[in-house]
């Protein structure tokens, strides 16, 4: 597989097509594996969390989530194939488990957000088997009753694929820390993937996300949420950006 050195992390450098090939991989290895998606809030929040580098440094695949990450990869001479976003990935998933038989367990979002997102997934994709969904209540990370009843619930259901959406970086902690325990061929974080299946939140015109514009689309969303991580704290990315400029190229493909 073609890893690319990126940046203060590394990049799964694939198409889709690729991408769900090395997924069907995985699930037939039955690794217990998990897929992380970085995209500019990620990259600006490796820079400074020790336990989430541990995270990436542990995936089995690293995916690039975001046109501006493509835009800074092509700037260092080393292009990225495709941008694989979560979002655009997760029906994909879908159809995928529909056809093949895989069993699919999603947690995460807002009470009953999961299970409408399962509801709609099951009409497009006929033969889709979703055999379980839970949100958990907030805090529930810190709660060791809670975390029990998760774990049980997931192991019990025998999916072959996770859908974790809690948001960056507690989808991806929950992953590295217990995906061995619970026995799930793969897991992947996959953020708002549930909302924008359940028609809760809007996803970005297809125009806005291949010109790099998803971000202000989502502050237009949800403004008081938005607006500090991507006017504030991802504006980090530029001069992380030119902090690897120098180094890049080192990390040609391995």
């Amino acid at each position: 597989m073609a890893r690319l050195k990126f940046m203060n992390t590394e990049i799964d450098n694939l198409t889709m097509q690729e991408t769900l090939q090395a997924i069907d991989s995985i699930i037939q290895e039955n690794r217990n594996a998990y897929v992380v998606t970085p995209n500019v809030d990620h990259i600006v929040q490796l820079e400074t969390n020790k336990e989430l580098q541990d995270v990436y440094a542990n995936a089995s695949l690293i995916l690039t989530d975001g046109k501006p990450l493509l835009w800074i990869a092509k700037w260092y001479g080393t292009p990225i194939k495709e941008k694989i976003s979560g979002s655009d990935l997760f029906p994909l998933l879908c159809d995928m488990a529909a056809k093949k038989g895989y069993k699919m367990y999603f947690l995460g979002a807002a009470e009953g957000v999961a299970a409408k997102a399962a509801e709609n997934l099951a009409k497009r994709y006929k033969g889709l088997q979703v055999v379980g969904t839970y949100s958990p209540p907030y805090g529930f990370e810190k709660n060791p009753e809670e975390m029990n009843k998760i774990k049980e619930m997931i192991k019990e259901a025998k999916p072959h694929i996770l859908i974790v959406g809690l948001g960056c970086p507690k989808q991806e902690k929950f992953m590295y820390h217990h995906c061995q325990e619970l026995g799930v061929p793969i897991s992947f974080g996959l953020g708002a993937s549930f909302d924008f299946e359940a028609g809760n939140i809007k996803r970005a015109p297809k125009w806005m996300a291949d010109h790099g514009l998803e971000w202000l689309f989502r502050i237009t969303q949800d403004p008081k949420r938005m607006a500090k991580r991507y006017l504030v704290d991802d504006r980090k990315i530029l001069g992380l950006a030119i902090k690897y400029k120098s180094v890049a190229g080192e990390g040609n493909m391995r």
